[in-house]
């Protein structure tokens, strides 16, 4: 698809007032277009590339809009691949309209969310894997999730993908050579060599495949629900974990009417807390709503805290009640309050003092251990942290094991040949090499206007 006789701008920075705004433009006539509402020292269509030029945008009537810095890029050498321009002007919202409304009276249009990116896209510059890099670096919250985002963009991923992709190419190839010259009877390549290569590429597809679950931590975060009987702790436990008071603790229980939703980052990774309301039968309708709220927090968590008062002894019958909202292996057993009673009065998984801090690192490793093993995966690893790469990926797996089986049972090489090329397409989806519009427009359409 060629975008080149369509030009589109949008605004590149967040709406609002701040310090500057940038406008976007990209398409064939974005120089020429800029020119014409464009006053400075040098006509842009004269300039070289990658240059920065002072003037004065002007609106049909040749009155001042703003004084503005505004940088051309000549394709190929652009983010999108095409001739594009970026106009700096003061951050104000009734300026970057007055802009764009004057652009658009010069032909050109609207961008749509993505479109910047996805023309990167179709014009080469960065394949597919690498355009979803860009969304997760615009959306990346704490560090991991940046370095993850990053090296997905830089093409860690792509090239470990290309790799597997082109091994599959050079065994399909041989394959079919063989298949040409059939009434020969020659061999290109062994049967013990097919099932070495697939077996050695099914291995790695399998490590990548483990690595979904570490990925999506980095992406996209953890859920944790603080869980327990009212006056356990729970509040206080929020708030030392966020180094300020942000839920109400009090001795009267039922404090908490509706779940507090707070976000902290820990070793890279963010985790949303959820301080939930007391789960317990209760006559109060606003509290009901709280403790109703609170379920549904636990249906969703990724984690569940379930606090215990050591001085009360364990919650055995709101802990039956979790179980049927969550799955056992997402809950950790904590036992609060030990500053105030140290000794052993009953088992759980880790005791800590809300109060104190005591053991609260050591919740803290517990919880990341909970969520991604022990495995020693790290963001500069190739991961993966898409669902759709996941699928892909998974797809591939099902037509190398075809693959397998085929050779094994000394099947004709037609059908070897056809599960090695589908296993390709699998993987081509990865980096776009194989895509289709409609797989195309999901991707872009959640990317945000001016990206």
């Amino acid at each position: 698809m060629n975008f080149e006789d369509d030009t589109i701008v949008a605004l590149a920075t967040p709406a609002g007032v701040g310090a500057i705004s940038v406008i976007r433009i990209s398409g064939s006539n974005s120089i020429s277009t800029v020119d014409n509402i464009f006053e400075g020292k040098y006509k842009l269509s004269n300039s070289v590339t990658h240059t920065i030029h002072y003037g004065k945008i002007i609106d049909e009537n040749k009155e001042l809009i703003d004084d503005v810095l505004v940088s051309i890029f000549k394709k190929p050498n652009s983010y999108t691949g095409e001739e594009s321009v970026e106009i700096s002007t003061h951050g104000s919202s009734l300026i970057t309209q007055k802009i764009i409304q004057t652009l658009l009276k010069q032909n050109i249009r609207l961008a749509e969310p993505g479109e910047f990116t996805k023309r990167a896209f179709l014009n080469g510059r960065i394949d597919l894997a690498q355009a979803e890099a860009v969304a997760d670096l615009i959306n990346s919250r704490t560090e991991a999730s940046f370095r993850g985002a990053r090296n997905q963009l830089d093409g860690l991923l792509s090239k470990k993908v290309g790799d597997l992709r082109n091994k599959l190419i050079t065994a399909s190839s041989l394959i079919e050579l063989e298949l040409d010259f059939a009434e020969e009877d020659l061999e290109f390549v062994s049967k013990k060599e097919v099932i070495k290569l697939i077996d050695e590429i099914i291995l790695e597809i399998d490590q990548l495949l483990k690595t979904y679950k570490f990925g999506k931590v980095l992406r996209d975060g953890v859920n944790v629900a603080i869980v327990g009987k009212p006056n356990v702790g729970k509040s206080s436990l929020l708030n030392y974990i966020l180094k300020e008071s942000r839920a109400i603790v009090s001795h009267i229980p039922g404090t908490t009417r509706d779940v507090i939703r707070e976000e902290v980052s820990i070793d890279g990774i963010l985790f949303r807390l959820f301080d939930t309301a007391g789960i317990r039968s209760s006559s109060d309708e606003i509290e009901k709503e709280g403790i109703s709220r609170s379920q549904i927090a636990v249906k969703n968590a990724d984690i569940v805290l379930f606090l215990n008062d050591v001085t009360e002894g364990f919650s055995a019958n709101l802990y039956n009640q979790l179980l049927e909202l969550t799955s056992k292996d997402r809950v950790i057993i904590v036992l609060n309050k030990i500053d105030i009673n140290p000794g052993e009065s009953f088992s759980g998984d880790i005791k800590i003092s809300a109060i104190t801090g005591f053991g609260i690192g050591n919740l803290f490793t517990l919880m990341k251990e909970k969520v991604i093993g022990s495995n020693s995966y790290t963001e500069k690893s190739a991961i993966i942290s898409s669902i759709r790469h996941y699928d892909a990926l998974r797809k591939t797996l099902e037509q190398l094991k075809s693959a397998k089986k085929s050779v094994e049972n000394k099947m004709s090489g037609e059908f070897v040949s056809t599960y090695l090329r589908s296993a390709e397409d699998f993987l081509g989806e990865i980096i776009g090499i194989v895509s289709s519009d409609d797989i195309l427009n999901n991707i872009f359409s959640k990317f945000c206007i001016g990206k």
